[in-house]
């Protein structure tokens, strides 16, 4: 799974964080990545691989 705010590759084993989103489980590479993402969600699930930035 990539974390949706830096695109980085995360599994449930390294996972820093993860956030409830819709159903949803989203995996994030740090607490910071999450926080962003639960801030304003919809922004970052609406990126494009290449507009993610680690």
């Amino acid at each position: 799974m990539k974390d949706p705010v830096c695109g980085m590759s995360v599994d449930e084993g390294s996972a820093a964080a993860a956030w409830e989103h819709e159903g949803t489980t989203y995996l994030f590479c740090s607490v910071g990545c999450m926080r962003r993402f639960r801030d304003d969600p919809e922004h970052f699930l609406s990126l494009g691989d290449d507009e993610r930035h680690m």
